[in-house]
């Protein structure tokens, strides 16, 4: 032996990976961990709940595509990871938990604070393992890493008991270099340009393995060659520009969406970095009779009305490169211009009901405007997240996040310091309701402490808005979802910052841009007007089918 404590092997480790950043909350069990990391290039960061934790590891791996790093004591500390961790399951995201646990000597007993955390997370995880020996530590962190970051991307966990982790050891962290994706087949290739250029009515639907992909700049020349309007998933936000003449927009935010109808006439459907969980194809394909072209890292899914003609299971960037470069088609520009013509004459009918309101297309259009195309939104889950989808125009990847998959409120705060970590450089705004916002309302102090000068709007109605429109609807009266709010005024003077109360949209973008300018972080209460809200499914569904 070296001398080396397991614990301080696992830190090194973590350098090896070019990890800068672990997310969470110190434990008696991970006293050694701490320890370790205090002498490391790793800056830990003190959450104030471990979920935090997990959502910023979650939010930094979307971000970088590089695992995010959380650690959390055994017990609770553990369990308050999963909702995070499936999180990061449900969307793609490249994570590794680090979890303490009570010695080995204990574990095959009842025990204090003793939960099985591996077989916890086993349905939520693509690989976990407990550390059960001072050997294969280094295998084991390698192994998570690499399986955390592999197509399709995810969460993997290390248990680590207290007493291995006091253990010596006299192994060291493994060499690594990325694995290059592989190259597309031709013949499939091949096969996709004929249906392509045979096509009367294709479309592109793209998810979100076109931003992970950094495949944003090849589908854009793609589809815009040959004029093929793209419909992009709520996680596929940015992987076309708004601005695009061949730009359906965001589609999946509703059962039924405008969108619909160009999948209804579309004879092929091309899906490029498509993920069921982000818009299940029983939706748009309910009948299972469309002609499908698969594009992926990954084979495709298993579903009745998801079969496919061919699948290119490669590097998506490439294989649209090479795609290009096959087809032969020539097209139409006046398809892809009338849908999208009809759904920005649908948008901005919406936005002119609302001028001088604080309706939430008010508010979208006053916060672009507000914002350059390189400044980052990081939305919570609600009501706000459909209007979002529908109304915030967004021009390139990586500048919008959300929690689609898993759906989970609370994400925005810790996702937003997440990202401010990671780029400082970056202006960054959560938008949150005051449902979610006060689910983690305690990383404001996280936020305060790190320099995270992050922007937080509340789009605040004293209620669970999305659910309380679906009662309506349904039962004509709700139940549960009515709550009061604290002066956010006074609350953010509590938290020691600065604190913005809207009184109308015409204060908002000038309240806005101030607080982007301050070097500390933010918080800005806006009474929103959800009275559109009941009206939103029935329209939203019907705009092109009737026109």
């Amino acid at each position: 032996m070296n001398g080396l404590k397991v614990a301080e092997l696992v830190i090194n480790c973590l350098e090896n990976e070019e990890v800068r950043f672990v997310f969470g909350i110190p434990g008696e069990e991970n006293l050694e961990l701490m320890d370790a990391i205090h002498d490391s290039s790793v800056r830990f960061i003190t959450t104030r709940h471990e979920g935090a934790g997990a959502f910023m590891a979650d939010t930094y791996g979307r971000l970088t595509g590089r695992a995010g790093v959380c650690m959390a004591t055994l017990g609770p500390g553990a369990t308050n990871l999963v909702t995070g961790i499936a999180d990061a399951y449900l969307d793609r995201a490249p994570l590794v938990a680090i979890t303490a646990q009570e010695p080995l000597s204990q574990i095959h007993k009842e025990s204090h604070q003793f939960i099985d955390i591996p077989g916890l997370l086993k349905p939520v995880t693509k690989w976990n393992a407990r550390t059960g020996h001072h050997t294969g530590v280094s295998e084991i962190v390698r192994k998570a890493f690499k399986i955390a970051e592999t197509e399709k991307p995810g969460p993997t966990h290390i248990e680590i008991p207290a007493d291995i982790a006091s253990e010596e050891t006299g192994e060291s962290p493994l060499t690594w270099e990325r694995t290059r994706r592989p190259s597309p087949d031709r013949q499939s290739l091949q096969r996709a340009a004929e249906l392509i250029d045979s096509a009367q009515s294709p479309m592109i639907l793209a998810g979100n393995g076109v931003i992970r992909g950094n495949a944003s700049v090849a589908l854009k020349s793609f589809a815009e060659k040959f004029h093929i309007p793209v419909a992009h998933t709520l996680m596929g936000k940015g992987a076309v520009p708004w601005s695009s003449p061949i730009s359906l927009l965001t589609v999946g935010i509703q059962a039924y969406d405008w969108n619909q109808a160009g999948f209804n006439d579309a004879d092929l459907i091309v899906c490029i970095g498509y993920d069921h969980v982000e818009y299940d194809p029983k939706i748009w394909n309910p009948k299972g009779n469309k002609r499908i072209v698969h594009l992926d890292f990954t084979p495709a899914e298993i579903s009745t009305s998801y079969t496919t003609e061919v699948e290119i299971v490669a590097d998506i960037r490439e294989s649209i490169e090479l795609l290009q470069g096959m087809c032969r088609r020539s097209a139409d520009s006046a398809r892809a211009g009338d849908l999208r013509g009809a759904l920005l004459s649908r948008l901005d009918s919406w936005r002119k009901q609302s001028e001088g309101s604080l309706k939430p297309p008010a508010i979208l259009q006053k916060l672009r405007e507000a914002l350059t195309e390189e400044d980052v939104l990081v939305s919570d889950v609600g009501a706000h997240k459909i209007w979002i989808g529908r109304f915030f125009e967004t021009y390139k990847p990586k500048t919008f996040f959300v929690s689609n998959g898993l759906a989970s409120m609370g994400i925005a705060i810790p996702g937003g310091i997440a990202v401010k970590l990671a780029h400082p450089e970056t202006r960054v705004v959560t938008l949150s309701g005051d449902g979610g916002f006060l689910m983690s309302v305690h990383e404001l102090e996280t936020a305060l402490r790190e320099k995270a000068d992050t922007v937080n709007l509340v789009f605040r109605d004293g209620g669970f808005g999305s659910i309380r429109w679906k009662q309506l609807n349904r039962f004509a009266r709700t139940t549960g979802t009515e709550f009061g709010n604290p002066d956010m005024l006074k609350l953010a003077e509590a938290f020691g910052i600065h604190g913005f109360h809207v009184n109308s949209i015409g204060d908002f973008q000038s309240i806005v841009e101030e607080a982007l300018e301050l070097n500390e972080p933010s918080l800005v209460d806006i009474p929103v007007d959800y009275s559109d809200n009941p009206f939103l499914i029935q329209q939203m569904g019907t705009v092109l089918t009737q026109s």
